[in-house]
């Protein structure tokens, strides 16, 4: 029989030790847990973003788990000072050869979490990339479009781009332009547009719609109506009013001209 404090055949470690070692990481895994969510429920009480505190949650965790295992290492007797001088030189070749980019993007992604310019459920426009925001991640965001695509963005891509977010502000103005003929008598036109807007029930009184001659161009005098509602309500009062305003010229007898070219033919 093995006695409690002789080491076992092939690996040299005693069963004390095992032991010791088992109970560390047990003890080990639960008080980082523990001190984990006492350090989010602090975070919580405070105004740190929720990924903020997420991220700091998941930071002290992975640092924790590694002081327990160094620690459990070192209680079946190996010796843990080469391997924190292995692993540092280790972790020092792969930071200066392959995670330049994962550091720049783990660095945004804080950045992100900690100012954000975007959030969970906005609407945005990144990188050329237009959708909702879905995930907001340590290294990347991912926006949903319209049509069900999940697009992922490189955090480093994200933070270095201008961003436009489209559903921050709780209301926004909506534009239509449409061109009348030369010769319409504007004066007419700006009222049918601006009684189809006050008409509209989705349509704000303040700020007052307007109407605003924008060009005159080739074939057209392009008039374009602001009115403003209500994020949410953007495209509903976008549609109609681009529905409604071709309607109501065409039956007014307002005409909307198209780009044209006349073609004279000589002959000789």
């Amino acid at each position: 029989m093995v006695a409690f404090d002789e080491p076992l055949p092939y690996i040299g470690v005693t069963p004390f030790q095992l032991v010791s070692a088992l109970i560390i990481l047990l003890v080990g895994y639960l008080v980082a847990k523990i001190l984990v969510s006492l350090l989010k429920r602090s975070l919580r009480k405070t105004k740190l973003p929720p990924l903020v505190v997420e991220f700091l949650g998941r930071f002290l965790a992975i640092l924790l788990y590694v002081v327990v295992i160094i620690v459990a290492l070192g209680a079946v007797g190996i010796s843990v000072s080469p391997l924190i001088l292995g692993l540092s030189a280790v972790i020092g070749l792969i930071l200066g050869f392959g995670l330049q980019d994962t550091l720049t993007n783990l660095a945004a992604g804080v950045w992100i979490a900690a100012l954000r310019p975007i959030d969970l459920g906005e609407v945005v426009e990144v990188s050329g990339q237009v959708g909702k925001v879905s995930g907001i991640g340590l290294m990347s965001t991912e926006l949903m479009t319209p049509d069900n695509r999940v697009i992922t963005i490189p955090n480093k891509l994200v933070w270095g781009s201008i961003i436009v977010n489209y559903t921050r502000m709780p209301t926004r103005r909506v534009d239509v332009d449409i061109g009348v003929a030369y010769g319409t008598d504007l004066d007419r036109a700006i009222k049918l547009a601006m009684d189809l807007m006050k008409g509209h029930p989705k349509v704000l009184d303040d700020p007052e719609p307007s109407v605003v001659i924008t060009a005159l161009a080739d074939s057209s005098i392009n008039l374009q109506l602001r009115a403003w509602a209500k994020t949410d309500d953007y495209w509903d009062v976008k549609g109609d009013l681009t529905k409604g305003i071709y309607e109501l010229y065409t039956r007014e007898g307002i005409e909307i001209p198209f780009p044209q070219l006349d073609v004279h033919l000589r002959n000789e």
